[in-house]
């Protein structure tokens, strides 16, 4: 699996959450994990979430970390388990870094009441897709949050990337994991 981190800004609207988005735009084939920084407005139109289409929510952020990753496998059930484990990947980062006031529930991160993350997993006609956004700011956001400088991280694209490097060595690690048991009768 391949990841690459794009140092320019790159505002998300939903519309990159798209088959190919890597190899189209970055030129990694195959499975992969694009890092981005910009603004998020998902409008309704763009949403993926039914839940949030139904309640008229919409999303937006003036600043987000953004993760899109894509395995061209088409087991959904598998993407959200994948999807869950970026989340805990991302939670054990911030660990590392001294961030312990943290909860996970289910696809989203929260400090008490405040919500840092978006995330959402679907199916593409060739893969399965995950984004999931960090709010940087909390400028602004139609819900209570906080954001990653509230969590005293300044180098944002390098924990960007080291969330990258550590799901991207976990998803090799547990393809190796298939390889070297002995099946049992």
């Amino acid at each position: 699996m391949k990841y690459t981190v794009l140092r320019t800004p790159l505002n998300y609207d939903g519309s990159q959450l798209q088959s190919l988005f890597a190899y189209k735009n970055f030129g990694l084939m195959g499975d992969s994990m694009s890092v981005f920084r910009g603004s998020c407005r998902v409008e309704q139109d763009e949403m993926v979430d039914m839940e949030d289409v139904l309640a008229k929510d919409w999303i937006y952020s003036e600043d987000m970390l953004h993760f899109i990753v894509e395995h061209f496998e088409m087991d959904l059930e598998k993407t959200i388990i994948r999807q869950r484990l970026l989340i805990a990947t991302i939670k054990e980062e911030l660990e590392r870094l001294g961030v312990r006031t943290l909860s996970r529930s289910g696809d989203d991160l929260y400090e008490a009441d405040k919500k840092l993350s978006v995330s959402i997993s679907t199916l593409s006609p060739v893969s399965t897709l995950i984004h999931c956004g960090l709010n940087v700011s909390n400028l602004n956001t139609p819900i209570p949050t906080v954001g990653l400088a509230d969590l005293k991280i300044q180098d944002v694209l390098g924990f960007g990337e080291s969330v990258a490097k550590q799901y991207c060595a976990e998803v090799g690690s547990m393809r190796l994991a298939r390889c070297k048991v002995r099946g049992v009768s």
